[in-house]
């Protein structure tokens, strides 16, 4: 019902506004704002919380299309005050607000690894030890540690691991470790992914599939 009458207002905007395209510009933002619970929903994300004049304002969940949910305080529809950002991975990024642009804030790995600007001396060249093996210790000889989970994730066949996900290189779409869309990569992350990361073949047989076809 809402979006017969959204395209009914939009066929009437159109029909009054006789080549005036500030006045039709300006009558559509309207028009959206005025549904813009419907235009959330369109987009994939979804709003609960506190409100005032139909926006955002106060305190409440954001969560994005992604499924990256910021919780915090809000003002005048936007992120504002102090808010944390949550990602699919179990990350998280926790900030001082404004308008809408974080202003202060840090970013804390899954695994609880805090992440500093000065003095970084996790994986520096000298330290190559996971952040869960700096925790826990190390693992006996002969049973080493491939990532910072143990047991590492079973990787699906000729993917590769780029660690919020499984990429497909013959797709190049990477999904979530539970098999959910994540995005499409580009020419850079598929090349950094195809030269860094942890790959299926490895895992299994030690050998790349193509090269061993080949021979």
């Amino acid at each position: 019902m809402i979006q017969l009458s959204v395209a009914f207002n939009l066929t009437f905007v159109l029909s009054r506004c006789h080549g005036d395209s500030e006045a039709v510009v300006w009558i559509l933002v309207c028009l959206l704002w005025e549904n813009r619970k419907l235009l959330m929903e369109l987009l994939g994300s979804s709003y609960k919380g506190d409100t005032e004049n139909g926006r955002m304002d106060g305190k409440g969940e954001y969560t994005f299309p992604t499924e990256t949910k910021y919780v915090g305080e809000m003002k005048d529809g936007m992120f504002h005050g102090k808010g944390v950002l949550h990602f699919q991975s179990g990350s998280k990024y926790e900030a001082i607000w404004e308008n809408g642009i974080a202003k202060q804030g840090s970013f804390t790995f899954s695994d609880g690894l805090q992440y500093q600007e000065k003095d970084w001396d996790y994986c520096d060249g000298y330290d190559r030890r996971f952040y869960t093996e700096r925790c826990n210790g190390l693992r006996p000889a002969g049973e080493s540690q491939l990532t910072d989970l143990h047991p590492p994730r079973i990787i699906p066949d000729g993917c590769y691991d780029c660690g919020d996900g499984f990429y497909d290189p013959t797709t190049r779409v990477v999904t979530s470790y539970t098999g959910r869309f994540l995005r499409n990569a580009d020419d850079l992350e598929h090349e950094w992914i195809v030269r860094t990361c942890r790959r299926a073949w490895d895992e299994v047989v030690g050998v790349d599939p193509e090269k061993s076809a080949a021979t």
